[in-house]
């Protein structure tokens, strides 16, 4: 058996991938196609892209046939398509695509959809193996897991070379005995792929064509397969809500623990959930129950105190988000700024020492360096149809419980009192009050309640 520390050597062949993803995935309960549901705020299926994309393949095709259309939108640009219609089987999908391969001469990996975390270095290891001293004619991945359960079996020697992969509905109770599982995962040269898969049968329990019959076809001819052994976490696919949650988990432990590793400290661990893209710098501090959307990225020192939900924000050194923080996209946060408790931005620009420690609302809104912003603040950007922006001068003080009508300037260094509707302008240095006059009339409350307790008690 190959091992996953081979040196992993270019060979100098194209390389193209077949991305299996045409099954209905009934077992969702899901109108969205299955790899298209998202782990780690990414769809299943564009992980694995990453990774094929990171191998420099220079064909990619997606074999689609159930809502291929919501496939074809998604990943349009990125992937050829071919259709399987009747699903006959994995080897007959995998047909589907030779077409789009025409005229490729290279190495060839046969991938599934609903297959995401598998490795660039392992599909490298895989690609060294074919091209190994062994010669084989195809390279399965096998992998162990905890549970054996309803997949395939690899039946393979002590030297790795592979004789048969058996469907656990077609096994023998002592080939269900055997631990090492098919991934269905493989990596064969195109000059052996289609008339390797163009000789599966289908004389098996589920009458359809295996794509792991032509390991068993080409060692009858005397050419068997080679194994790759890999990780179970990168061979197994979820198919329910329940195993996407898992995989969910097991997503988040493990970059949680990438992220420790890398200097940042979460007080919780198992409260913090990433995405697929989140960047920290050394030093971060997360505090428990914080969420991260795509498109994060935190730099050194910065402090995320529990309960916040970030996503699409720029959050610079020093600075200090929360508790109970809301950042959406276009937030930018300058270096040692605060956004405090219950405070929500949106396409928002805090300079470098800004604050807005509680109960606000900044969205379109641009803030110069060291301005404040009262609690009860927002911006007034959208008028029903448009949006508009607000920007607020380096060093401003805006009262809290005030109102800013966007388009709306408020100058370097000036104040704003508290209670204020700003509709207008604000020159810099100046003093805007936009409120009613205060009244207050003597005797009017003692008035009142004796007026209205006599009242109540005439009815």
């Amino acid at each position: 058996m190959a091992s996953l520390s081979c040196d992993c050597r270019a060979m100098g062949r194209p390389l193209a991938a077949v991305i299996l993803a045409a099954g209905k995935g009934t077992r969702m309960k899901s109108d969205l196609h299955k790899v298209l549901h998202p782990i780690a705020g990414r769809p299943m299926i564009e992980h694995l892209l990453e990774s094929v994309e990171a191998l420099g393949a220079e064909r990619i095709v997606v074999v689609v046939g159930d809502r291929r259309h919501q496939l074809e939108a998604a990943l349009a640009g990125r992937a050829t398509f071919a259709v399987q219609e009747p699903q006959l089987g994995t080897a007959h999908a995998v047909l589907q695509a030779k077409a789009a391969l025409a005229g490729f001469d290279g190495d060839v990996l046969l991938l599934s959809g609903d297959v995401p975390f598998i490795r660039p270095v392992t599909m490298r290891a895989m690609l060294d193996a074919l091209h190994g001293a062994a010669a084989p004619a195809a390279v399965v991945l096998g992998f162990r897991p905890p549970d054996a359960g309803a997949y395939g079996r690899v039946v393979a020697g002590a030297d790795g070379r592979v004789a048969r992969i058996v469907e656990h509905k077609d096994a023998s109770e002592e080939e269900r005995a055997i631990g090492l599982c098919n991934s269905n995962l493989f990596a064969i040269r195109s000059e052996d792929l289609w008339s390797l898969l163009e000789r599966v049968g289908n004389d098996n329990a589920q009458h359809e064509y295996y794509l792991p019959d032509i390991v068993g076809i080409a060692a009858a001819d005397g050419r068997a397969g080679s194994l790759i052994e890999g990780e179970a976490a990168e061979a197994i696919g979820p198919n329910s809500r329940s195993e996407f949650a898992l995989a969910e988990a097991a997503w988040q432990a493990r970059r949680r623990s990438e992220a420790m590793a890398e200097g940042a400290t979460l007080i919780a661990p198992e409260t913090v959930w990433f995405a697929f893209d989140t960047r920290l710098g050394r030093d971060v501090t997360i505090e428990p129950n914080v969420f991260f959307g795509p498109g994060v990225s935190i730099a050194d020192g910065v402090r995320i105190r529990a309960f916040s939900h970030i996503e699409g924000a720029t959050i610079a050194a020093g600075a200090e988000i929360g508790p109970y923080a809301r950042l959406r996209p276009g937030t930018i946060i300058g270096e040692k700024a605060k956004i405090g408790n219950f405070v929500e931005t949106k396409k928002a620009k805090l300079g470098a020492g800004a604050k807005a420690s509680h109960l606000t609302y900044l969205g379109d809104a641009e803030i110069g360096a060291g301005a404040n912003i009262g609690a009860g603040t927002i911006t007034c950007n959208y008028d029903g149809y448009f949006k508009y922006g607000t920007v607020i001068g380096e060093g401003a003080f805006i009262g809290s419980n005030s109102a800013l009508v966007a388009p709306v300037s408020i100058g370097a260094g000036a104040i704003v009192g508290a209670g204020s509707v700003v509709t207008r302008d604000v020159e810099a240095d100046a003093l805007a009050l936009a409120r009613g006059v205060q009244e207050s009339k003597a005797g009017w409350a003692a008035r009142f309640r004796a007026a209205m307790s006599a009242k109540k008690k005439a009815g």
